[in-house]
């Protein structure tokens, strides 16, 4: 299998003269092709799921720019985290590329660290799903919590950026596997019927857009739980397609209405801390249409949110 590039590029601000509590993830940062940190840092650079779902491409320079994003930002809890580098895609070589990710992600995991992947389009998720299901025992259930404004469970012979969920139902039903699917901010306008059809004989839950919002937050906490409560590992993955338009501008979808970053955070750490989580991501930045790099900081800052809910105690 051949090894992601590893890009040793981390650089940033140097608050030194405050001490040791002045670090900054740039400064805890360690390039490496062997993970032995609690967090392993990796970046799927492809363009070739969107442009075969016939959306913006761009997306390919969406790790380089969350990195850049996160080097900046100061660290709290964490000491060390690892970066394997990014997968290239070459061309439309897509198959081949989830491939290479999922054996980086599976190895990650079966050394004990959380893979957290940069992306790149959605079609990373199918990626690290695969890389989840191979590092688990067959017998153990996985439980896949998406924050998007779409179910991306679309049909077609070709893989792409919206059929990685059905891909992976379907991968862990031919293998006698227990999947679970569950879509947060999933938009009426942003779907057809024929998906919603689809999300009810896959079995999927999903919470609509609409139904997404903070004076809700106790019902969406016990969804959260009641997937934690099913299921022995959980994958975790952020569209930031599901974010409105203003505070994510740089995708190739933007919302028209979209859940509010705060809500989604205190989801984000209702999985984080349940001891279950195994690979988690961030999707679809596409700093071609990003603007004052708003998607790049929310994105960099959901990393660094999953990353030092790990760190704590029972992360």
């Amino acid at each position: 299998m051949r090894r992601p590039t590893v890009r040793a590029d981390w650089h940033g601000r140097d608050d030194a003269a405050d001490g040791a509590g002045a670090r900054r993830w740039h400064q805890v940062v360690r390039t490496c092709d062997t993970p032995g940190s609690p967090v392993a840092l990796l970046g799927l650079a492809c363009d070739a799921g969107v442009a075969r779902n016939k959306g913006r491409v761009g997306a390919a320079a969406g790790p380089g720019a969350l990195r850049k994003a996160l080097a900046n930002v100061p660290v709290h809890g964490v000491t060390r985290a690892d970066d394997l580098g990014d997968v290239t895609c070459a061309g439309d070589a897509l198959e081949e590329a989830q491939a290479e990710f999922a054996g980086v992600v599976s190895a990650a995991v079966a050394a004990g660290s959380v893979p957290l992947g940069l992306g790149g389009g959605h079609e990373i998720a199918y990626a690290s799903y695969l890389g989840l299901a191979r590092a688990v025992p067959a017998g153990d259930a996985i439980g896949i919590l998406n924050f998007d404004a779409h179910f991306d469970l679309r049909a077609g012979e070709r893989a792409s950026s919206g059929t990685p969920f059905r891909q992976a139902l379907e991968h862990a039903a031919a293998a006698g596997r227990r999947a679970e699917y569950l879509c947060i901010g999933v938009s009426r306008y942003a779907n057809t019927t024929a998906l919603f059809e689809r999300a009810r004989a896959l079995g999927v839950r999903w919470v609509p857009d609409e139904e997404a919002r903070a004076d809700r937050f106790g019902a969406l906490r016990d969804e959260v739980a009641g997937l934690l409560s099913r299921v022995d590992h959980l994958y975790l993955t952020v569209c930031l397609d599901v974010f409105p338009a203003a505070a994510a501008p740089g995708v190739s979808a933007p919302a028209a209405l979209g859940v509010e970053p705060a809500l989604v955070e205190r989801l984000v750490d209702v999985a984080v801390g349940s001891g279950k989580l195994r690979v988690a991501d961030v999707a679809e930045l596409n700093p071609k249409f990003d603007i004052d790099s708003r998607t790049a900081r929310l994105a960099a800052r959901l990393i660094a949110r999953v990353a030092e809910g790990l760190a704590q105690p029972g992360g």
